[in-house]
């Protein structure tokens, strides 16, 4: 019958073009893998004859975020063993044009989402596992830190993704921290010595809400996620923190003593894993006296002109590439400090960190 006949014709052009389907995306996959480039940045630094960071671009013309999300999990292994090489890797050149396209890119890398509990940083939560950046005033900088490096469970891995890019300035500055490691070994071995032997204490007074004028302005309700005083002090607990609470509705956290020297096993080095620098010269604000935010772990002060020397090193050994709209750049948390400088707005950074 003429209707059987159709119906069959239909059925083998369904094939046909399922078929051909199939292969165009096989060709388009293939194609892609060839498509994701090493390319270089002005900025870069080489260390031991390996870029820093890494910077991938596609080859070809941009291919569609649903191929470039294809990719990173096809070659997923390959873009470990980069991101363990190099510590850092930025993207440039893909379509990542919104919230929630980082937000797809984020979840084919199958990392696991950490929540943010415990971090200073004044933030919202944008779209599944993204929020913004640290929102504090343009004109302050952010110092160097570890994310997280004041609590016990701290993120391995984060990105951050360019929506807006900066007018001018508020580059987001990357360092490798074995790098800072063996430069302040060789120059203040006591120092150092005594950082291994006694660890470091962060003092912060937080507000009872948000203050978003203040780098370290997350009040203790929205830090420790609740608004009952005594769920806090059993957050707090978990992360090992004491908890005093102040006449103004405030709360005051101490932390430490913590290891202010880290020793990443995966690529069997020391690193400077602390929020020394950041604390000393940055957590600075109506509650907070910056140079009372750290000691050693004995409570002694620290020496001023050692954490400046320090900071010096910092800037001197990091790399600085500026934002362009639709950048993702993904940092090893174990292998990199990171930082963020003072711009002209409008610029508009969002983040995501993994377990």
């Amino acid at each position: 019958s003429t209707h059987g006949h159709t119906q069959l014709l239909t059925r083998i052009v369904q094939q046909q073009t399922f078929a051909r389907t199939e292969h165009e995306i096989l060709v388009t996959s293939t194609k892609m893998a060839e498509s994701l480039v090493e390319t270089r940045v002005p900025q870069q630094k080489l260390y031991e004859s390996k870029p820093f960071p890494a910077v991938i671009s596609p080859s070809l013309p941009a291919p569609s975020l649903p191929l470039f999300t294809q990719t990173i999990t096809t070659h997923k292994p390959y873009l470990d063993s980069l991101l363990h090489r190099s510590g850092a890797v930025l993207f440039r050149g893909f379509p990542v044009s919104s919230a929630s396209d980082f937000n797809d890119v984020v979840e084919a890398f199958g990392f696991d989402e950490l929540p943010y509990v415990g971090g200073a940083a004044p933030r919202t939560s944008v779209v599944g596992r993204v929020f913004t950046a640290n929102e504090s005033p343009p004109d302050q900088k952010i110092p160097f830190h570890h994310e997280m490096a004041q609590v016990p469970e701290f993120p391995s891995k984060l990105f951050f993704y360019c929506e807006v890019e900066p007018n001018s300035g508020g580059e987001t500055p990357i360092v490798l921290s074995h790098v800072v490691y063996e430069r302040m070994k060789e120059k203040h071995p006591e120092f150092v010595q005594r950082l291994e032997e006694h660890g470091l204490v962060y003092v912060r007074v937080l507000g009872e809400d948000d203050d978003p004028s203040s780098p370290i302005g997350r009040g203790w309700k929205s830090t420790f996620l609740t608004h009952d005083k005594s769920v806090a002090e059993e957050r707090a607990d978990k992360l090992g923190m004491k908890l005093e609470w102040t006449e103004e509705g405030g709360a005051k956290t101490i932390m430490g003593p913590i290891p202010a020297i880290k020793f990443d096993k995966s690529r069997n080095r020391k690193v400077w894993f602390n929020s020394m620098v950041a604390a000393y010269t940055g957590w600075d604000d109506k509650r907070n006296d910056p140079r009372k935010a750290a000691t050693f772990g004995d409570g002694e002060p620290l020496p001023e002109d050692i954490v400046h020397d320090c900071l010096r090193i910092l800037e001197e050994e990091c790399v600085a590439v500026p934002w362009q709209r639709g950048d993702v750049l993904l940092i090893d948390n174990w292998a990199v400090l990171h930082s963020r400088r003072p711009f002209v707005p409008p610029r508009r950074v969002l983040a995501s960190l993994c377990k």
